[in-house]
This record gives structure tokens, sequence and C-alpha cells, in this order.
């Protein structure tokens, strides 16, 4: 009991701290950012990674050991839904991270602004959007799983 209450715990504390990260990710970043802000926003991603990195830990954790059972959640359609939204917001993430990652670092390094590219800021900035949007969709789909059997 003690085990699954932990790995749920877990798993909802990645959820929000995700989507929390996202938010930081959405307020900060715009086209003439600044070295702190930049940072903030780098900070937030790295954050986000450690959370979604939990969350789909947790979540394996989870239907393989803590939950109703590996059968109920693979015979689940919603549970698929969510799984595939899960995999559009990894998508969604890659552009942004590898963004800040390979050429950000280096300039915040040196305390410079982050040279961001017109057609750069809106795939980013339409990626984050894209991954709030379907991320709040997720619990919606695990309110409904837990609801309906399939």
């Amino acid at each position: 009991m003690w085990n699954s209450a932990i790995v749920a715990y877990f798993h909802y504390l990645g959820l929000m701290l995700s989507f929390g990260a996202l938010i930081v990710e959405f307020l900060y970043f715009k086209k003439d950012i600044t070295v702190k802000e930049a940072k903030i926003v780098g900070i937030a991603d790295g954050v986000y990674g450690i959370a979604i990195t939990t969350v789909l830990i947790t979540g394996i954790l989870r239907v393989m050991y803590f939950g109703k059972g590996a059968e109920y959640y693979l015979n689940n359609n919603f549970f698929w839904i969510k799984i595939a939204l899960f995999i559009v917001v990894g998508l969604l993430s890659l552009y942004p991270t590898i963004t800040f990652i390979l050429w950000w670092v280096k300039d915040l390094f040196k305390d410079q602004v982050p040279t961001i590219k017109p057609n750069q800021f809106n795939i980013i900035s339409w990626s984050i959007k894209g991954e709030l949007i379907v991320f709040s969709l997720i619990p919606l789909m695990a309110a409904i799983m837990a609801r309906i059997s399939s």
C-alpha cells in the first residue's frame, strides 16, 4: 500500500512540476529576452525534463506493479489516447529543448543574451503553447479512463 501511494504521489508531483515548468517557459520566453529570463527558461526546461521523466517512470511502475494491473490499462482505449498525447508532448518539446541546450548554453555561460531568429522564436513559442494545450488533455483522459471501462 505505501509503495503504491508513494509512486502515485511522485507521478502526480511530476505532472504538476511539468505543467508548472511549461507555464514558466511560456511566461518568460519572448523575442526581447534578457539574460536573466533566458536562464529562467533554461532552468524551467531542465526541471521540465526531470519532471516528465519522473512521470514516465512512475507511470510505467503504476501500470506494471502499483495500479489496477497491466491488463486494465492495456485494454483501455483512453489509456492509449493518454500515451499518444504524452508522445505528442514529448515530440513538441524536442525543438525547444535542443535549442536551449545546443545554442543558448554557450551564450548564457558568457552572460550574453542568446540570439533568437524570428522563425526560431515562432517555432519555439508555438511548441510551448502546443505542449501546454496537449498536456492539459492528459489528466482529462486519466479521469475518463478511471470512470469508463473500455
